[in-house]
């Protein structure tokens, strides 16, 4: 599928942009950075706890976009050679992380949406969810990479399972630190953090959205997998799985 957007979807994700801003913590990070629980504790809430949920109930008008989105630390490493080592010059090395979804609708139809395979799905058409783009570098302003969900169409939409997956560079989720956030107007920010890491498999199930009654059910997870074939088959998506690539 390409990357072509409506121009409604356009001008919603570029309005959307400014709610895609991390706070800075003194530190030099990679994009938004790692927000801690004692950060804003008054407009976030923290889901570090496989199994840990939390419930969203809709406005009397539903739910307006909703926008999903992670951010990671570069990985510092010490300069090679002679003058690198006494004047401890230390360098970002970029992790290509990505963030995708498989999605269920209300009638059966499935499917994901990912940059691998240039399956960046449709923001005013089923399934209602567009991935912004691939970042690649862990260095923009803001969320690296997010999805945005229509929540005038949440209704529609059954589930939605949020992983993450290093597509290049080393596979150290202890030193990236990834973090997802599920920004719905009107509400608190909620965090999902990984407090368990695999550094042996570079794809991670984080959370999943379920529709419940019309709200938004938030789920960490925080499953790791060698595949994504591997992964649907835990969560049963039963997508067909093949080669992909990104451009």
């Amino acid at each position: 599928m390409s990357e072509d957007l409506s121009p409604s979807a356009s001008a919603i994700m570029d309005a959307t942009k400014s709610r895609a801003k991390f706070s800075k913590h003194g530190r030099s990070l990679g994009a938004a950075g790692y927000k801690e629980a004692s950060d804003h504790p008054e407009n976030c809430e923290f889901l570090s706890e496989p199994g840990g949920h939390v419930a969203v109930s809709p406005g009397p008008n539903g739910f307006e976009s909703i926008l999903i989105g992670v951010a990671w630390d570069n990985v510092l490493v010490q300069e090679s050679g002679f003058f690198g080592k006494m004047f401890k010059k230390a360098r970002k090395v970029g992790v290509d992380l990505d963030i995708g979804c498989l999605y269920e609708m209300q009638d059966g139809t499935r499917g994901a949406i990912q940059a691998f395979g240039e399956k960046f799905g449709d923001f005013d058409k089923p399934p209602f969810i567009s991935l912004s783009g691939d970042e690649r570098t862990g260095d923009a302003d803001g969320h690296d990479e997010y999805l945005l969900v229509n929540g005038k169409y949440w209704n529609e939409i059954k589930r939605i399972l949020v992983y993450i997956y290093i597509y290049e560079g080393a596979p150290s989720w202890s030193e990236i630190k990834p973090q997802l956030v599920v920004d719905v107007p009107g509400e608190n920010d909620l965090y999902v953090t990984l407090k368990a890491h695999d550094d042996s498999l570079s794809l991670c199930a984080v959370g999943g959205l379920e529709n419940i009654r019309g709200g938004i059910k938030l789920t960490n997870y925080t499953e790791y997998f060698p595949g994504h074939s591997e992964m649907d088959r835990a969560f049963g998506y039963g997508l067909e799985w093949g080669e992909g690539h990104k451009s």
